[in-house]
């Protein structure tokens, strides 16, 4: 009977030869590149995007009756960018009457609604944003 060996080496891998592993490494660093360039374009066009979305940081005055004139100030409020303004309650949101419109200020009508408290909303293309921004309306 014929006995088989495989030989001390079986099993064992060749380490690569050095020109095969600095194409490797080569292909690695580039790969690696390019992730972090497509991370950075995907950062830099979110923090693009956030800058220029409208923001509603207050309102003047905080409280009124229905018909008073009251301006909501913030930033990127144009015509280009928001097309409504709403007071907004827990179920329904009330379309107020645009005055006046600029860049940092909206002059708005108080809508026909109950006394209590709503959230100052504003309209961007087909969304409604209701923001943290609080206006009570009184009797």
């Amino acid at each position: 009977m014929a006995t088989l060996s495989a030989g001390p080496d079986y099993g064992n891998v060749p380490p690569p030869s050095s020109a095969k592993s600095a194409a490797n490494a080569r292909r690695g660093k580039a790969l690696c590149r390019r992730w972090a360039l497509f991370a950075g374009v995907i950062l830099l066009a979110s923090w693009a995007a956030a800058q220029s979305a409208p923001q509603v940081t207050g309102v003047d005055p905080d409280n009124g009756k229905v018909n008073d004139t009251v301006t909501v100030s913030g930033s990127n409020l144009g015509k280009a960018a928001v097309s409504s303004i709403y007071l907004s309650d827990d179920k329904n949101d009330y379309k107020a009457t645009v005055v006046d419109q600029g860049d940092e200020k909206i002059t708005i009508k108080v809508p026909q609604v109950k006394p209590g408290g709503y959230n100052i909303s504003i309209q961007v293309g087909d969304k409604l944003f209701i923001k943290p921004v609080k206006f009570r309306v009184s009797e």
